[in-house]
Formats: C-alpha cells, sequence, structure tokens
C-alpha cells in the first residue's frame, strides 16, 4: 500500500530522535522529543488558487524541517508518517 497526497499535501516521515544529549546524556524514550525533522516521502500534485497553479517546492527525497505541530500522523505497515500541507513545511535542509 502507498501513500498519496492530494492537494498540496506531503507526506513525511520522520527521522530517528536523538538517543543522547550533546553532552553525551543518554535519553529515555519519555525524554526524547520528536524531531521536526523529516524526509519527504510523497508529494502531491498542488493545488489551484484563483485560477493559477501553485507549484510544489519541495520533492521526494528532500530533508526538511516542519512546524511543530503540523500535520496529521498515520501509521501504515509498520511505519510512522506525518501529512503535511506545504504551507507547514518552513525549509529545506541541504
Amino acid at each position: 500500500m502507498q501513500l498519496k497526497p492530494l492537494g498540496d499535501r506531503v507526506v513525511l516521515q520522520h527521522q530517528k530522535a536523538e538517543e543522547k544529549t550533546k553532552s553525551g546524556i543518554i535519553l529515555p524514550d519519555s525524554a526524547k522529543e520528536q524531531p521536526q525533522e523529516a524526509v519527504v516521502v510523497a508529494v502531491g500534485p498542488g493545488k489551484e488558487v484563483d485560477g493559477k497553479k501553485i507549484e510544489m517546492q519541495v520533492k521526494e527525497g528532500d530533508k526538511v524541517i516542519y512546524s511543530k505541530y503540523a500535520g496529521t500522523e498515520v501509521k501504515m505497515e509498520e511505519k510512522e508518517y506525518i501529512i503535511v500541507g506545504q504551507d507547514d513545511i518552513i525549509a529545506i535542509v541541504e
């Protein structure tokens, strides 16, 4: 099964949460914060506003940073994804 986003939606897959701090302290699962960095897995076709098509600014494989409370989390085939609107993506990490 594959997720195919509609409109200006983007499917993201989280990067692994940090296991320890920069100073070397190992974090328990309860203290790990979900990262706001993810990889783009699928991109919708874009949307039209006032008859003009708005192109998508991200593509599959891009590493991005998105808004902290954005999106809808889904789980498919033992993998977790988050579906966000293109407006919720803040930056592309190069």
